[in-house]
């Protein structure tokens, strides 16, 4: 009896609502994330959308000034807290960490659960915030003092929002730490763990170490808006430079909250469809540790012109470029996995193909802005938002997709148009460039960011960059309608192994059953990559 309910499909276990809401399986609550996350995402891209309509002219196109803040405030509050900080770990990660690890759930499962209705209050919060008070904060997402002290929107109950967001994202590195050490396979030492769960382990320590000063500070401009007490206001002796370094020390290290874990994507995508050994794990795996360890030192090359000294200033510098090391690393290492591999090109390495070279250009942007001299020409101009979205939006929000057409078969038995989903890739990936290059073009020419209003020197750009979301937006839609009709009509998936991947999720039925394994997972003899030496895997 009990062997049968462990082989019995985590989809079909429980029937209900609530056999949803209140599950404490990992797969569930991971699918709880995704379709919480996907909701979330597209009122992000909805408000995105009515943004780039404001900028298509010069002058007033769709709504006021203060309007225009609320929502590109909103549109960066849900893309940074609500979608791209959870996404993959919190969807990728909890569905396939204990499989990957070759274990039946994470070391606390019902932590996990609070985890996800944490998240939900949080959101609910920010949301809020259209309805409730006197509208959504209109000071951008990053809060910034005075200003957030002093406008009369609703900026504290978008902060606390962001404060109890925050614990959601401890609780789930705190579960990932505790799971990598404690429930790996037997045989599964560090050096034979799949890259994705290195990635999630370096993510989740900063999410332990990081998150709570970010939440501090965010409780300090509560208390200063609400007592008074001088902490940020110079008008009543406090200091918003001191806010902008508790906010970025959190902050920076976040940018690597949202990446690392698409790295660990890329390096499951590659092997897979080029058949072959990964090249370079060991420095692909340390390398995600430095990037965590020095991420957390480069914080004040958001300040260049906030006023420091010139030796702060000179290491900040040279600690952004140093961070570029092992990222460098990573992608030297998955373009050596590619030479000589034998490519199968299927929808989920597009997107990883894609991922490598928009973030190629986030990463050496990234790098003229980490440089003092052009970073001062620069500083907050359309520049910075061209290399913030290749960065985010270019490299992590495809990696999500891409893990998302990857995985999909797995999770739910079922398999997309596959047809559909590379050409819904083409416009997506044609959107993307149309809307985001531009950026950098109007950010070289003087253009501030986060203007209501512009010289009609920046029209063509803009007018590009408006017609490039259009198109992004037609690709999202076909992507996204091609996988919910999959779900329902798509061809039924049996085999453990669709795509011939490698590590233990591709040994487990399709859909995986409750337990996870029907049988006792196998190793590859020499390491989670090891072609030469793959697991016979019965169907």
């Amino acid at each position: 009896m009990a062997t049968a309910t462990a082989q019995v499909s985590y989809l079909e276990a429980k029937k209900g609502i609530l056999s949803w809401l209140f599950s404490v399986d990992h797969k569930r609550i991971g699918l709880l994330y995704l379709y919480s996350l996907i909701t979330f995402f597209l009122v992000g891209v909805t408000l995105g959308l009515l943004m780039r309509y404001e900028l298509l002219n010069p002058g007033k196109d769709l709504v006021e000034a203060k309007t225009y803040n609320q929502i590109f405030t909103l549109h960066g509050v849900i893309m940074i807290f609500l979608f791209i900080i959870p996404s993959i770990p919190a969807v990728f990660g909890n569905f396939f960490l204990p499989i990957m690890l070759g274990t039946d759930d994470v070391s606390f499962p019902r932590l996990n659960l609070l985890s996800w209705w944490v998240y939900i209050i949080g959101a609910v919060m920010a949301l809020s915030t259209l309805v409730f008070g006197d509208g959504p904060a209109d000071t951008g997402w990053t809060f910034y003092a005075p200003y957030s002290v002093k406008t009369g929107t609703n900026v504290s109950m978008s902060v606390l929002a962001a404060f109890i967001l925050g614990f959601s994202s401890i609780l789930t590195g705190l579960n990932f730490i505790v799971t990598i050490h404690r429930l790996r396979a037997p045989g599964m030492t560090f050096t034979k763990m799949p890259l994705f769960a290195w990635a999630l382990y370096a993510t989740s320590w900063i999410q332990l170490l990081a998150t709570p000063i970010i939440g501090i500070t965010l409780l300090m401009i509560v208390a200063e808006r609400t007592l008074g007490v001088g902490l940020f206001d110079p008008s009543i002796g406090g200091d918003p430079i001191l806010y902008q370094h508790l906010f970025w020390i959190y902050s920076h290290p976040a940018v690597y909250i949202m990446a690392l874990p698409a790295f660990g994507i890329i390096s499951e995508l590659l092997p897979t469809f080029s058949r072959r050994t990964i090249f370079g794990y060991k420095a692909i795996a340390y390398s995600s540790l430095a990037i965590a360890f020095v991420g957390y030192f480069i914080w004040g090359h958001h300040m260049f012109t906030s006023g420091m000294s010139g030796t702060a200033r000179f290491i900040f510098s040279m600690l952004t470029f140093l961070v570029a090391i092992p990222t460098a690393i990573k992608v030297f290492n998955w373009v050596a996995t590619l030479y000589k591999g034998s490519i199968h090109v299927e929808p989920p390495l597009l997107y990883a193909l894609a991922f490598i070279f928009q973030f190629m250009i986030g990463g050496f942007t990234g790098l003229i802005l980490g440089a003092l001299a052009t970073d001062i020409h620069l500083h907050d101009t359309y520049f910075v938002v061209g290399h913030f979205h290749y960065v985010m939006f270019g490299g992590t929000g495809f990696a999500f997709f891409g893990a998302l057409h990857y995985w999909y078969p797995k999770i739910w038995g079922r398999m997309y148009n596959k047809a559909v989903a590379n050409i819904a890739f083409v416009i997506f990936f044609i959107g993307f460039n149309t809307l985001y290059f531009p950026m950098f073009i109007s950010g070289l020419m003087g253009m501030p960011r986060r203007y209501y209003d512009y010289l009609p020197e920046f029209h063509v750009p803009n007018i590009v960059s408006t017609v490039g979301s259009w198109i992004l937006a037609i690709g999202l839609l076909i992507m996204l309608g091609n996988l919910i009709v999959a779900r329902f009509r798509g061809r039924k998936v049996t085999e453990r192994d669709p795509w011939g991947g490698i590590t233990l999720e591709w040994q487990t039925p399709t859909p995986p059953p409750v337990q996870n394994f029907d049988s006792l997972p196998e190793l590859p003899l020499n390491g989670p990559y090891d072609y030469e030496n793959k697991p016979q895997i019965k169907d």
